[in-house]
């Protein structure tokens, strides 16, 4: 009867989380994340768009141009002194997505996260829930990034990644709070028409070129991993590190590089009136390659406006300068696959020449 009754006994397996602490994992989560987003952005952001409202003026340096009225020539001066000025304004931003990314790896059942962001219209493959979720977190396009990688090397569908991706610097609430301000209504409305085409549509339709990008070593079911308070210390340690090592580098050697050409890469000038379609073109693609902090297209829109660039090329930066960089690019390579990267890459600057001819008509 003894040996019966020991069979019967059911022994929890290390394996199998509770729900108690899987609870307790999602809440440990929630406090870091709002922690972090309340540091980097929210209280910030809050301050900055109050002072918006009450003085009606933007204020900040344009980083393309600084305080002249063209990019400087090439140089490592001109590298050196660009990456220090956006390193200053990103860090907190960047720093609180490497920590939220590595305790999303470390504290949320996989097979769960993947759920929740696969959900909505079934023929958008996500996108819609992360595009939603991107709405409050207001990051620029880089300091995403890491969190777009968590999402892949969890399980989650392409479209709802992407959408998370180039929904924080598209659809942020503040930056358009900040365009509906200090430039006409016409400019809001082409960015908002043209972010919500880019994050909800265009993100599932490329996404639909994605294939095996996930390793399968990050594939497990939520069961393999135990929620136990020291195995998920020893996750959030193993994934930040893992972050760190792998993005921030490369993302300061790109930042560098693009820092340094961006005198090549926006060619100012009155020739550029001269230049037609083929100018909208050259600023929707740079725009595309050059990285910014967030809201840091605005007083770049500006200042080429007031040196008297064409309202078409300033306006394809409209869509551009905050959707892509090269940096971000290079971050979340490894995420995706080149195809969907490319045909990303391609309907941003698509967007960018459509809102510059449209700007340029009114």
């Amino acid at each position: 009867m003894a040996q019966e009754f020991d069979a019967q006994v059911q022994v929890p397996s290390p394996l199998v989380p509770s729900r108690r602490a899987i609870t307790i994992a999602a809440v440990v989560f929630a406090v870091l994340t709002a922690a972090g987003m309340t540091w980097a952005k929210w209280w910030p952001y809050a301050h900055k768009t109050a002072h918006v409202l009450s003085t009606h003026a933007l204020g900040g340096t344009s980083t393309l141009t600084g305080d002249a009225q063209a990019p400087p020539a090439p140089s490592w001066h001109a590298a050196w002194t660009f990456a220090a000025s956006y390193f200053q304004s990103v860090w907190p931003a960047l720093a609180a997505a490497l920590v939220i990314a590595a305790a999303a790896e470390a504290l949320l059942p996989r097979r769960w996260l993947a759920r929740t962001l696969a959900r909505g219209p079934r023929r958008l493959g996500g996108s819609t829930a992360g595009g939603l979720l991107a709405l409050p977190s207001m990051m620029c396009t880089c300091c995403t990034s890491p969190l777009a990688v968590m999402m892949r090397r969890r399980g989650v569908p392409p479209a709802s990644a992407l959408a998370y991706w180039i929904g924080n610097p598209t659809l942020n609430p503040a930056v358009l709070v900040f365009l509906a301000v200090v430039l006409p209504w016409q400019w809001v409305g082409v960015r908002l028409i043209g972010g919500v085409l880019l994050v909800f549509l265009v993100t599932a339709l490329v996404a639909r070129l994605d294939r095996g990008t996930v390793e399968p070593s990050w594939t497990k079911d939520a069961a393999d991993e135990p929620m136990t308070p020291s195995a998920m210390t020893r996750r959030f340690g193993r994934a930040l590190g893992r972050l760190s090592i792998t993005l921030v580098p490369e993302y300061c050697v790109v930042v560098l590089l693009i820092g340094g050409l961006r005198g090549w890469l926006f060619p100012a000038g009155d020739q550029l009136a001269a230049w037609g379609v083929l100018g909208v073109v050259l600023f929707a693609v740079a725009g595309a390659l050059f990285v910014i902090p967030t809201a840091g297209e605005i007083p770049i829109i500006l200042g080429l406006l007031a040196a008297g660039l064409g309202t078409g090329p300033v306006g394809a930066l409209l869509i551009t300068l905050p959707a892509l960089s090269l940096p971000s690019l290079v971050m979340v390579g490894r995420s995706f696959s080149v195809r969907t990267l490319t045909a990303l890459f391609g309907a941003v600057v698509a967007l960018g020449i459509a809102s510059g001819t449209v700007l340029a008509a009114f």
